[in-house]
């Protein structure tokens, strides 16, 4: 997976995600984006990285890729963190939303970035 900042610093374009779940996802009539990535605030203590609330946003599909653009613009030198929740050990993500996974088994990739 990828990451980059697109549209003067406006919005985040997540690549590299099977299609598969793209379209799943992209389907559902939620659109729970945050189920499988959340953006959020790098706390200075990354010790509290797993307590930072989600940033709110608007997620879209577009040409094999995820463009989010948050609610409020992200902050000039602050640094983010995009959180990808790796589903692949489970039998489905329904195994955790269900609760027969726990969130410490729960595998995740944080892919960082500052303005």
């Amino acid at each position: 997976m990828h990451i980059s900042l697109i549209d003067s610093n406006r919005s985040l374009k997540i690549v590299g995600i099977d299609p598969v779940i793209l379209n799943d996802i992209d389907r559902d009539s939620i659109k729970n984006w945050q189920s499988l990535f959340s953006i959020s605030r790098l706390p200075a203590d990354t010790d509290l990285k797993d307590y930072q609330p989600t940033q709110p946003g608007r997620y879209l599909v577009n040409n094999g890729a995820v463009v989010f653009t948050p609610d409020t613009p992200f902050v000039k030198q602050r640094t983010y963190f995009l959180r990808y929740y790796n589903y692949a050990g489970n039998k489905s993500i329904w195994d955790y939303v269900r609760g027969r996974t726990k969130p410490g088994q729960l595998h995740y990739t944080d892919l960082i970035f500052k303005l």
